[in-house]
């Protein structure tokens, strides 16, 4: 997949992330690091993403899967995605009422959207609706332990409502699935070094110099810059604490 040149860059609003932006990569490579981890599963399969944004990660699954839909609620994204990725198909909808035939798709994808819907329980009800038996979802979505440490609505403004792992696998259960695994997207060694390097955490290094409308020293653009999904990594809870970690990820299945 090649990134999108700066002319045909979506706008970074807050809202998403998008490939491209050196300041913004640390957050692009969280987010893809899960898209990286599911390719295999997609192989073969007809995969939905639910809540595609930019556009990149379908991109990515269309490399193996036989058949890639997504749907946004974003006009200006949809667009985005039609023009810079014409190998997906590509709906305008609301999530909550999803434009696809019941029991059409083997696999939904929904990475860092969750967060960002008020009726999450109807949400998952329509993916399984549109899931044919023994399909799997996978979930991503921000661990409100870590992301909003001590707080009852979001830091985010763009958030709802954030979930922690028993949370999410509450949401998931009762509304039709059976949770394969749950995984949490953790700091590997490189990036515990560079959080050592900024004052304990490479996030709050660039988040405080954005809040204080600072420029980024030169260096912390570079090592921004420099990361890669092989920075990160992605754990079941048998083998990290689930709730230290940054990102949930939840294996699903329509039963």
């Amino acid at each position: 997949m090649s990134e999108p040149q700066a002319a045909d860059q979506l706008a970074l609003t807050g809202e998403r992330t998008v490939p491209g932006i050196p300041a913004e990569n640390y957050w692009f490579r969280r987010h893809e690091v899960a898209y990286d981890y599911i390719l295999r599963r997609c192989a073969g399969r007809d995969v939905l993403e639910a809540g595609s944004g930019e556009g990149y990660g379908a991109s990515m699954i269309a490399q193996s899967a036989r058949s890639v839909t997504c749907v946004d609620y974003d006009e200006q994204a949809v667009a985005h995605t039609r023009r810079t990725y014409p190998e997906l198909v590509v709906h305008q909808g609301n999530l909550i009422d999803l434009p696809v035939d019941d029991n059409t798709v083997d696999t939904i994808v929904n990475f860092q959207v969750i967060e960002h819907l008020w009726d999450q329980s109807e949400f998952v009800r329509e993916c399984h609706r549109v899931l044919r038996g023994g399909g799997e979802l996978f979930m991503s979505t921000p661990n409100r332990i870590t992301f909003s440490p001590g707080r009852d609505t979001p830091l985010n403004p763009f958030h709802t409502r954030e979930l922690s792992a028993s949370e999410l696998t509450e949401l998931l259960s009762d509304d039709g699935f059976d949770i394969v695994a749950m995984l949490g997207v953790h700091h590997g060694e490189r990036l515990k070094e560079l959080d050592a390097k900024w004052g304990g955490s490479i996030i709050d290094a660039q988040i405080d110099r954005a809040l204080a409308g600072e420029p980024w020293p030169d260096e912390l653009v570079d090592d921004v810059a420099g990361i890669t999904i092989a920075d990160f990594d992605i754990l079941r809870s048998t083998d990290a604490d689930i709730d230290a970690s940054l990102d949930l990820f939840a294996v699903a299945a329509r039963y």
